[in-house]
């Protein structure tokens, strides 16, 4: 954000990535050079840059079509500012709305205070907003799948503007100087303006495809990851066979030596390309959280080295933008869940990674991949640890699904399946042994959930664990196997 409160383009040409300095000198290259990032069409930034675009009239009923809902919401009231209040600014966001294909759908404009120049305590209290997660969507489409439900879509028009505040709050008006004139009252959220968008086949980024004489449903996002390769020149690259493999490892030995080297990674997008992976990996590609997540480890002072395993992830998005992540009618509809770690992986802190993934009507609903905050003593407290996390997003997953009413095995323990003998067995134990007592308390609640009967934890042969490649690189078969596993499927 610039110091005037505006928004820099999303896509800024960006000039190519600089190889490290090398000792001997290199034969020219003949290839075309092109930008990191391609800067096809930019969204305006200001009121102004919209009122001069080619399509202002476009950005105009955008605008009115805002302030209608405004208006409709009892959202403000004009008055004369009273003594001793300082004004919130106002700023227009403008932003095209865009189909799987890229064409745009529509074009959105929306009026927003400057929050920032609030300060906590005094001018507000609350900073939580409540967003819907990705675990819920995918719950909802497998059991689309299995039940052969309708999915429609709907759209509750401007719904962020049907809360109610607590505090006052005084804001200029917007430019254009348009004068609108509401009472200020407390609203209830009883009706809604609501827009029937038919029968679901794209929300959020992710394509819905379905066949349901087979009673299945999957969900692609070929067309984002299409964008991101072109976003960042990367679109005629050659396919990859895995994001990451055994013996792959990333650290701070890779960062830049110096100064020279820091200046010449300034140029190449390594946070834009971390983020726009990180978005497809949280809504369907699992396969790709644990690689994803070391990469947000360096985001603050990245080498050359985290951008070339960077661009092989892209690489390997290439070749596999058609796997969808697919959900199927079962005879037995269950939740199971998968826990791993990875023993002292991280060569930085000697740390464990976490991983667990959830799995419904045969496709993954919910998964991780995390650093641990302790350096587990051993293999069995790595995985103990391992089992903590995935055990308390499990009680989540069973209320969230209790709630729904339509999955009657939810009411058995969840299974969490577990390759380690000996953390298994020590889960099931009520015993605590000499060498336990160093550990957290926190961490010991597994051993609670599994006597309540609310997660049972389960022994699984290494090959079938599911959740190995949200831990380490594996080889290319082991690898695609267990992804198939988790229901990334190219032809469902």
């Amino acid at each position: 954000m610039r110091k005037d409160g505006s928004l820099p383009p999303e896509n800024i040409a960006i000039e190519n990535a600089v190889e490290p300095p090398q000792l001997a000198p290199l034969r020219k290259s003949q290839r075309e050079r092109r930008p990191a990032i391609t800067d096809d069409y930019v969204d305006p930034v200001s009121f102004s840059q919209a009122m001069e675009s080619d399509d202002s009239s476009k950005w105009m009923e955008a605008m009115n079509e805002e302030l209608k809902s405004i208006a409709h919401n009892d959202v403000w009231d004009l008055i004369e500012l009273p003594n001793s209040c300082k004004p919130v600014g106002c700023k227009w966001i403008f932003k095209t709305k865009r189909d799987a294909k890229g064409n745009i759908e529509r074009y959105k404009a929306r009026l927003v205070a400057k929050g920032f120049t609030q300060k906590e305590g005094i001018d507000y209290k609350d900073t939580f907003s409540p967003v819907s997660k990705k675990d819920s969507l995918r719950i909802i489409m497998t059991l689309v799948a299995h039940f052969d439900l309708e999915l429609h879509q709907m759209d509750v028009k401007t719904a962020f503007l049907n809360g109610n505040l607590d505090e006052d709050i005084y804001m200029e008006q917007p430019e254009g100087d348009l004068g609108l004139l509401h009472e200020t009252k407390e609203y209830l959220s009883k009706n809604f303006h609501m827009v029937d968008m038919g029968e679901a086949n794209y929300v959020i980024g992710i394509e819905i495809f379905r066949d349901r004489s087979r009673g299945v449903l999957g969900l692609s996002q070929k067309g984002y990851i299409d964008w991101v390769l072109e976003r960042f020149n990367m679109q005629s690259c050659s396919s990859g066979i895995a994001p990451i493999l055994k013996g792959d490892k990333l650290s701070k030995m890779q960062c830049p030596r110096n100064n020279m080297e820091r200046e010449q990674m300034k140029k190449i997008p390594y946070a834009s390309a971390v983020g726009s992976l990180m978005y497809a990996q949280t809504c369907t590609r699992p396969d790709i959280s644990f690689v994803v997540g070391m990469f947000g480890r360096y985001q603050s002072d990245p080498g050359f080295e985290h951008w070339k395993a960077a661009k092989k992830v892209m690489r390997y998005l290439q070749g596999t933008k058609d796997y969808m992540l697919t959900y199927k009618r079962s005879e037995q509809l269950e939740v199971v869940g998968y826990s791993d770690s990875d023993y002292g992986g991280c060569l930085d802190s000697l740390k464990s990674t976490s991983g667990f993934v959830f799995m419904l009507a045969n496709g993954a609903i919910s998964w991780k991949s995390e650093k641990q905050s302790i350096t587990a003593s051993s293999t069995m407290e790595a995985e103990f640890v391992a089992c903590f996390e995935a055990s308390s997003h499990a009680l989540w997953l069973r209320n969230f699904i209790s709630g729904l009413g339509v999955v009657d095995s939810i009411a058995k323990p969840l299974r969490i399946y577990c390759d380690n003998t000996a953390a298994v067995f020590f889960s099931k134990n009520g015993k605590f042994s000499s060498g336990s007592k160093h550990m957290d308390l926190k961490y010991l609640v597994v051993k609670e959930r599994v006597q309540k009967q609310q997660v049972s934890i389960e022994n699984i042969r290494t090959t079938l664990m599911v959740g190995d490649p949200l831990t380490k690189g594996l080889p290319p078969k082991a690898y695609l196997e267990n992804v198939m596993r988790m229901g990334l499927l190219s032809n469902p």
